[in-house]
């Protein structure tokens, strides 16, 4: 006979109670019975790290090794309604009653670091934290439990990842590391001008990468005129070659690219060419160019889908304007060059285009850059006067027309006041729209399974722990609510979040080597720079010694010896946030020691 299930208890912690009992529900297997307490840490009171690590590792492997795994206290009224509910289902759970076992406060310590849980119950199922007792009540009355509780041996992969930027690949290759069978999923959809790239996301191919090559570009420019008064003498007159930079870019970027899906290949990640879209739980379908349709299923999903620039939604902006996904690969000069917007990526663009003795306006609404320091933001305005920008203030674009075809061709551009009626119109070669992003999360069949986006900016309200509201699918990157948009941000949460899934390892970290950014496209050396510290094992992985030979080595070493001066740590290394790029963040991400004997030769960025 079919049992109802009870009802959830709403919310609340898991309070104190006088009278401790078994906890044994008909249908659940107690870990922990009376009279026997069990132990998932190592004998001994040691509280070293290694310790802990052990630890984390036993508990990782029970929640491997277990369908359902309830961490329970026997008193907890919440705990009782939730071993009742799998009961009722006819569900055998691994219970481990944490009041009932050596070291239960410790556990529950390294399982808050797990999961970002403090309270009990906290319950996994499948290897999925589906969390509290609210969390799981919620879970079955959506049919989501149900699912959860199929065999996890039906599913084609541990881990699928839509998206293969800096934050996807960074958590697709270190849960390969960590044993996990991972398939990264990516398709660039064209802009509207047909631009497209490869594998590395928005940093490598169309960011951070080729800008700061073309911002490097336009220095060397500046640094010829500099040079006279430091007596270098030519006559020849020096100008800028737009088709040889951005070959030379693209050649570069497409290094990387081949980089990226090498090392997914080393690691034994499937890497997939396709689009990926939710059509039901654990299910996604994978789209190709040619439109062939493939379907693959997953324990648990991480989206990691990235932003592209939003366009104005005038007249002409799609079928005439550029925005960044298209300039770092345009075949032609850009020529007299209007930006539109303020942001730093507008502001940053207007730059190095300038510095290439292009004609730039920047047409702003409002203020520059909005949200940093005004006082800042106008003295780069000044600065960028003074070298030749031009900026038209308070006016919006409402038309863009195109009067002649050509590489470039020639743009009617008509603007109007954002605080009169005023109007006004110029003609330019090219329009950069620069006015922001939108995430990538609208197409992607998150309806279908549930997970909340933000309405208004298609961004992912994500926990502590990167986890959506639907509790086997995670998200990483410019895509999540109210967190940085950084590439370094993104390689280290996806990073952080691959081992928080699936556990992380003991391995020491020393050394290795790197190309600078400014060395790769004039074709210096590779693998000649190389950074290494020196760490006391005995004293938490102190940092004792630093060690960099590479360009402005005395700038870097200078910020971390005031670090060193104040304790630092490896620890505290990897847990900062690198600024990319620049030499100074490579060591924020060392990851082999010297003593592994493995290669240390770079094959990309990040």
């Amino acid at each position: 006979m079919e049992r109802s299930p009870p009802q959830s208890p709403g919310p609340g912690k898991a309070g104190d109670a006088p009278n401790r009992r078994s906890g044994h529900v008909q249908g659940a297997r107690v870990l922990s019975p009376p009279g026997r307490r069990a132990r998932l840490s190592s004998p001994g009171p040691s509280r070293s790290s290694e310790a802990r690590e052990e630890l984390r590792r036993r508990l990782l492997g029970l929640i491997e090794r277990s369908r359902v795994v309830i961490f329970s206290k026997s008193y907890c009224p919440h705990s009782t309604r939730v071993k009742e509910l799998f009961s009722s289902l006819g569900v055998e759970c691994n219970v481990l009653e944490l009041d009932q076992v050596d070291d239960g406060a410790r556990v529950q310590e390294v399982l808050s670091e797990i999961t970002n849980q403090k309270t009990v119950p906290n319950i996994f199922v499948n290897k999925v934290h589906v969390g509290g007792c609210d969390q799981t009540f919620q879970a079955y009355q959506s049919g989501l439990l149900q699912k959860l509780l199929q065999e996890d041996s039906a599913y084609d992969y541990d881990l699928i990842i839509i998206g293969g930027g800096s934050g996807g690949l960074s958590c697709a290759k270190e849960a390969a590391i960590l044993g996990k069978k991972v398939m990264v999923l990516d398709f660039v959809v064209p802009s509207p001008q047909g631009t497209s790239w490869g594998l590395g996301g928005t940093c490598v191919n169309v960011g951070c990468i080729p800008k700061k090559l073309m911002h490097q570009a336009a220095l060397l420019g500046q640094a010829l005129c500099d040079s006279r008064k430091f007596g270098w003498e030519y006559n020849q007159q020096v100008r800028h070659n737009w088709e040889t930079m951005t070959k030379a870019i693209q050649n570069h970027i497409s290094s990387l690219n081949w980089g990226y899906r090498l090392s997914l290949r080393e690691k034994a990640v499937a890497y997939v060419n396709s689009y990926g879209e939710f059509v039901e739980h654990h299910k996604i379908k994978a789209t190709n160019k040619k439109g062939q349709e493939t379907y693959y299923t997953a324990a648990q999903f991480v989206i990691a889908t990235g932003e592209r620039p939003r366009y104005l939604g005038i007249q002409g902006d799609k079928e005439y304007c550029i925005t960044s996904d298209d300039l770092f690969s345009l075949p032609y000069c850009p020529g007299k060059t209007l930006v539109v917007g303020a942001s730093y990526v507008a502001l940053e663009c207007a730059g190095f285009l300038a510095g290439f003795g292009l004609d730039v306006t920047v047409m702003v609404r409002s203020i520059l850059l909005r949200g940093f320091d005004q006082e800042m933001a106008e003295k780069v305005g000044s600065y960028m006067e003074q070298h030749g920008v031009k900026f038209l203030r308070k006016f919006i674009p409402v038309m863009v027309q195109q009067l002649e075809k050509g590489s470039p061709g020639k743009l009617k551009v008509l603007a109007k006041s954002s605080e009169g009626t005023e109007t006004i119109e110029e003609v330019y070669n090219t329009v950069l729209l620069a006015i922001g992003r939108d995430s990538c999360t609208r197409k992607i069949g998150l309806e279908k399974i549930g997970v909340k986006i933000n309405e208004k900016s298609g961004k992912i309200p994500v926990n502590d722990v990167e986890q959506t509201n639907v509790p086997y699918v995670y998200a990483v990157g410019d895509i999540l609510e109210d967190k940085p948009e950084l590439t370094p941000v993104a390689i280290q949460s996806g990073k952080l979040l691959a081992r928080r899934l699936f556990g992380a390892s003991l391995e020491k970290i020393y050394h290795t080597l790197f190309w600078p950014l400014e060395w790769t496209v004039a074709g210096r050396e590779n693998n000649t720079c190389y950074a290494k510290i020196i760490c006391n094992k005995f004293d938490h992985d102190r940092v004792i010694g630093f060690h960099i030979l590479g360009p402005n080595a005395g700038e870097v070493t200078q910020g971390f010896a005031a670090a060193m001066k104040c304790g630092l740590t490896k620890q505290l290394l990897d847990d900062t946030i690198g600024i990319h790029p620049t030499c100074g963040e490579v060591f924020t991400t060392l990851e082999i020691t010297k003593s592994s004997g493995l290669d240390i030769t770079q094959k990309g960025c990040g």
